[in-house]
């Protein structure tokens, strides 16, 4: 491999083979862009942008589900409703500053995370996200293709279900890919259309189970962990690491945004109410049909929510359910698989965007179908998941505290040696890897893993607790008090900070 030269100029970028530079990113044009800089030029995407992917791709029954959760673990309408609005605020703010890396370094936050990791150190970012992205695309195609196929065997009166879900899994497969490998564009495209359809929809859902619906429901006091309170933190968790869990992405939508034309507080502040209502909506929805179905009954955890929802709903709104089943569970998937393919790319530099989006939804489509027929692959991708965000937390804590320590430089051809095959650059450290950045996220994940309850371990922490699972929470947290105490121990190179315009020499931060 060629040795890359620490000198080279920060902003000058070559483009990945396979990449033609100069093309506008458009609506039903392929994107060109990768996870190579891309020039401020090239950059056409707002803030604006941003709400629409979390609002549109939030209108979907893998996100509204999250709302069933707390009715499921026996809190009453307030209390349900309090610990999503709280956990989708706390979500929020965690993912807000995640969208901040992008328009800097001009790629993912993964690759971006080289800064702070080392150049091959960044490939825990890839894998991570990569992996999740690949479990979230494949639960959407999931619970999108049982809603639309309960839908559809109830509207026309089908009576071979599990033939109807088969076909559907693989309609929404097939159109996730479609519009994957398109790119940035098309994908944001999609998510403006869901609003005002998938969004009306469930307006409209309101006023058609609004009628069994009681605020004054107190729940069925059978609490999961045996106590309100616990129940209550439980829920709000829950709520606060499902929308903190779209950070790692973030850098994949905001790589189109100019710095210069957009300040980081309007991207931060986007993403915050993205979080906060895009995301907190859907859970809300979820809380209030869920009380509206099972006030009176006991859900268990055998309690199918999208199937008991097509049941209770009267018929012609069937097809307004068989929309939301379809189109915006098209939505949410291709937000996964997008990403998939971007960090995919990165893993794999031999594959340019499009091969590796089109290898990643054969392996969520894949994972699907597996599933259908094996149980026991569906639950262990929910443990997988809860695992990731475990893993996912104290990683994006590290980048965020990294970004503002740094102020925000990055020497954007400094990050891409590893996808060209190259050695050497700022971003090197100790053999591609920044011990200091791996060090802290290795003690956090551990530290987290000690607090997390599934269907695979019980961590010590989390059996003191009574099985509250706070692993990602308490990676954040650990992550958020050694990262900074580390940088003060080991201080960072000048070189990893702007120089100063007056200067001959960096500063340090």
């Amino acid at each position: 491999m060629t040795r890359h030269s620490p000198e080279s100029a920060p902003n000058a970028q070559r483009p990945l083979t396979g990449d033609t530079p100069g093309i506008k990113d458009r609506v039903g044009r392929i994107e060109q862009h990768g996870v190579e800089f891309i020039p401020e030029e090239e950059r056409h995407s707002s803030p604006r942008n941003l709400t629409s992917i979390l609002f549109g791709g939030s209108l979907t029954f893998s996100v509204i589900i999250i709302g069933w959760f707390p009715v499921s673990f026996g809190l009453g309408w307030w209390q349900a409703a309090s610990a999503v609005v709280v956990g989708s605020a706390v979500g929020a703010a965690l993912l807000a500053p995640t969208g901040l890396m992008g328009p800097r370094s001009g790629t993912n936050n993964p690759v971006a995370s080289g800064a702070f990791f080392g150049v091959a150190g960044r490939l825990i970012g890839s894998i991570l996200e990569a992996s999740a992205s690949v479990a979230f695309a494949a639960l959407s195609i999931w619970t999108g293709g049982d809603a639309l196929a309960g839908a559809l065997t109830r509207f026309f009166g089908l009576t071979d279900t599990d033939t109807v879900r088969l076909i559907a899994y693989a309609v929404l497969a097939v159109v996730v890919t479609i519009v994957s490998v398109l790119g940035h564009s098309s994908m944001v495209f999609c998510q403006r259309v869901m609003i005002p359809t998938a969004g009306a929809c469930l307006i409209v859902g309101l006023f058609v189970f609004g009628g069994h619906f009681d605020p004054d429901y107190t729940g069925t006091h059978e609490y999961a962990l045996g106590s309100m309170p616990a129940a209550w933190l439980l829920s709000a968790l829950l709520c606060a690491s499902t929308v903190a869990s779209y950070g790692p992405y973030a850098g994949d939508w905001t790589r189109h945004i100019s710095p210069r034309k957009h300040p980081d507080i309007s991207i931060a502040r986007a993403l915050f109410i993205g979080g906060l209502f895009g995301m907190g909506g859907p859970f809300m929805w979820g809380v209030f049909t869920s009380v509206a179905l099972f006030a009176g009954a006991v859900p268990g955890a055998d309690t199918s929510y999208v199937l008991a929802l097509v049941d209770a709903s009267p018929l012609w709104f069937v097809p307004a359910l068989i929309y939301v089943g379809l189109a915006s569970g098209t939505a949410q998937a291709v937000i996964n698989t997008y990403g998939t393919g971007l960090d995919t790319s990165a893993i794999i530099p031999k594959l340019n965007r499009v091969q590796a989006t089109l290898l990643a939804c054969s392996l969520a489509t894949i994972l699907v179908y597996l599933g259908h027929f094996n149980s026991a692959l569906a639950n262990g991708v929910a443990v997988f998941l809860t695992l990731l965000a475990c893993s996912s937390i104290p990683w994006i804590v590290i980048l965020t505290i990294g970004h503002f320590h740094r102020r925000g430089y990055y020497r954007t051809d400094d990050l891409q040696v590893f996808n060209r095959g190259e050695k050497g650059g700022v971003y090197w450290f100790t053999g591609g890897l920044n011990f200091v950045g791996i060090g802290v996220w290795l003690v956090a994940l551990t530290a987290g893993l000690m607090f997390t309850n599934n269907q695979w371990f019980t961590g010590p922490g989390a059996a003191l607790l009574g099985g509250l699972d706070t692993g990602f929470l308490v990676a954040g947290v650990v992550a958020a008090a050694l990262y900074p105490l580390a940088l003060r121990m080991y201080p960072e190179r000048p070189e990893l900070f702007r120089p100063l315009p007056d200067a001959t020499t960096p500063r340090k931060g």
